[in-house]
């Protein structure tokens, strides 16, 4: 195919947009593949789906060779379907929802599970139908409260979703492992590094999940690793609980003054001053850190919990999220400590000399949660429920109880691995797939069953596999730029060459559209840059921010025969006989 840039519909822009973040927004923008419509929301021009329908051919060719078909669903549909699985009021703010003109209720969709379910409830009714697994490449929808980045976190964004239909446990599995091993596929062909990573379900539900997460600086998702071969997601990972340890001979509980200790530095800074240890000094680990949360239902409800974990660390918010799950998480409010006044505001613990504090049983009646690594035995350092008072020994399991455990505090560097094979180190990354061993969650929800072998009605059980397209496609801008603009992998480059006619001979005009003809004829994909009054600087400048790999150009060297091939991402050019311009570029 020939497409000459004099009749392309694109503009490259010299300055950076003003609302970019991130190199690929900017570059994607400054090339002119994408253009911002709104926050979060992207027009694509005819170089970005060319690169996006690269992506897609290699995900379509991976798809079918696992044996999954495709399909292709409405992005608009109704709220039934999704209230019957709760997500309708699980998702709270994070959809779109709207209205017909006779006041029906409709969202658009942020993921598919429901449609997919129903759909195949309507055609199979047997064993015999399946295994089945269905897939689509559509676009979602979800209201991102900080839009940003461009295309790594928007409002619209394009994902392949495949779901897969099973009688038995086993089938799930292999469904599943088939799916994972063609994502394993298409990641390697699109020359993208991945961890996979232990995740959880989330709003999506079910038994399994893995994320496949590409290392990045400005990705948005911690996960931690180790050389051992354990990956989680922060949010999955869960903190191994150390030993109890026993309870006879400790120390007694004592309270003590602790005036002007508004942190945990100061209060550990009055302890080694006024209560000195002898084996040690005090440190923030040995102090017990109360924080007060309020767990909000989709109804508005709020309930207080309040967590203790070492002083040394602080909650992950992604963290407890994912654990308070479906329920939103916010920080006490001032409004919510006025309706317990048993809490005393920067002295909160669990125990008082005349009894619990802190407990579904206690004088608050406020549950209490603790940090896995607060054991039986431990001995801490926390608020004694008093004005500018701390209480030191207290000890678990002999001072105070809890409700049950919350693994919400941060995860770093050095921390044990909960399978026992060694420390871990963190990471930042970006979700660029995930595979969910769904179950029969949904299932359920909407009566998806089929009859066995015995001639009895089995539910379904469902396994979910996304891809995010768009999002890929800037993660490899974002790894495959220099301070020029674009350098595209061969894999998804918009062209396979990209011809610049320079200088004004006829002769040179001639040789470049004779060369750029052949090249399209070979089976080529070409950008011919056969502008006509546009000077040579302005070409190659138009080259480096569109980024395709290889630039051929054809210029005062044509009388001889001779043209230019330029590599892009190297930088080397070097003089090559037209006659073989093809061979050179090894296609």
């Amino acid at each position: 195919m020939l497409e000459r840039l004099s009749h392309l519909f694109v503009r490259t822009l010299r300055e950076d947009p003003a609302d970019a973040e991130v190199a690929s927004h900017k570059w994607l923008v400054r090339a002119g593949y994408i253009r911002r419509q709104a926050p979060g929301i992207f027009a694509w021009l005819p170089l970005g789906l060319r690169v996006r329908r690269k992506i897609e051919d290699i995900i379509h060719e991976e798809m079918r060779a696992a044996g999954a078909q495709q399909v292709h669903f409405p992005a608009l549909l109704p709220r039934e379907p999704y209230e019957a699985t709760g997500r309708w009021s699980e998702y709270g703010d994070n959809i779109f929802r709207l209205q017909d003109r006779k006041g029906a209720d409709y969202l658009l969709a942020p993921t598919h599970e429901e449609v997919f379910t129903l759909t195949v409830k309507d055609l199979y009714s047997s064993y015999k139908d399946l295994p089945l697994t269905i897939y689509q490449i559509q676009d979602k929808y979800r209201d991102e409260a900080r839009p940003r980045a461009g295309l790594l976190r928007g409002r619209e964004f394009s994902m392949k979703d495949a779901y897969s239909f099973d009688v038995s446990d086993d089938g799930l599995e292999a469904s599943y492992q088939a799916q994972r091993d063609a994502y394993e596929r298409i990641f390697a062909r699109l020359g993208l590094e991945y961890v996979i990573v232990r995740a959880d379900a989330g709003a999506m539900g079910g038994s399994k999940s893995e994320e496949f997460l590409h290392p990045i600086t400005v990705g948005e998702d911690t996960f931690v690793r180790n050389d051992a071969g354990y990956a989680a997601n922060v949010e999955a990972y869960r903190t191994p609980a150390p030993e109890s340890i026993p309870l006879e001979g400790l120390p007694e509980a004592v309270i003590h003054d602790s005036p002007n200790t508004p942190t945990i530095e100061t209060l550990v800074a009055l302890a080694n001053a006024d209560v000195p240890r002898e084996d040690r000094a005090w440190e923030a680990a040995d102090t017990l850190k109360n924080v007060v949360l309020a767990l909000v239902d989709q109804d508005g409800e709020r309930e207080l919990v309040v967590v203790g974990l070492p002083g040394d660390r602080e909650v992950d918010m992604k963290r407890a999220e994912a654990w308070f799950a479906p329920r939103a998480v916010e920080p006490a409010t001032d409004e919510d400590f006025a309706k317990h006044p048993a809490l005393v505001k920067g002295y909160i613990g669990p125990w008082s000399a005349d009894g619990a504090v802190l407990g579904e049983q206690s004088t608050s009646g406020v549950r209490y949660l603790l940090d896995p690594r607060v054991v039986p035995g431990t001995q801490w350092v926390t608020g004694a429920n008093l004005h500018e008072k701390h209480v030191f020994h207290l000890v678990a399991g002999r001072d105070f109880e809890s409700d049950g455990i919350a693994d919400i505090a941060e995860v770093r560097s050095g921390d044990p691995a909960p399978d026992g094979s060694g420390p871990i180190e963190t990471a930042r990354g970006m979700e660029i797939g995930h595979v969910f061993q769904l179950g029969r969650k949904y299932a359920e929800a909407l009566g998806l069953q089929v009859l066995d072998e015995n001639g009895s009605l089995v539910t379904v059980t469902m396994g979910s596999y996304g891809i995010g397209v768009t999002r890929i496609l800037a993660i490899i801008a974002e790894g495959h730029h220099d301070e020029k603009g674009l350098v595209w992998p061969e894999a998804v480059s918009p062209y396979d060459v990209y011809v610049i006619q320079t200088g004004k001979d006829e002769h040179v005009a001639t040789a470049a559209e004779t060369l750029a003809t052949e090249l399209s004829d070979g089976g080529m994909d070409v950008l011919f840059d056969d502008r006509p009054k546009v000077s040579p600087g302005v070409k190659f400048a138009d080259a480096e921010v569109i980024g395709v790999p290889r630039i051929v150009i054809v210029g005062r060297g044509a009388a001889d025969g001779v043209a230019e091939l330029w590599d892009r991402a190297t930088g080397e050019r070097t003089d090559v006989p037209l006659s073989e311009v093809a061979t050179a570029l090894q296609f």
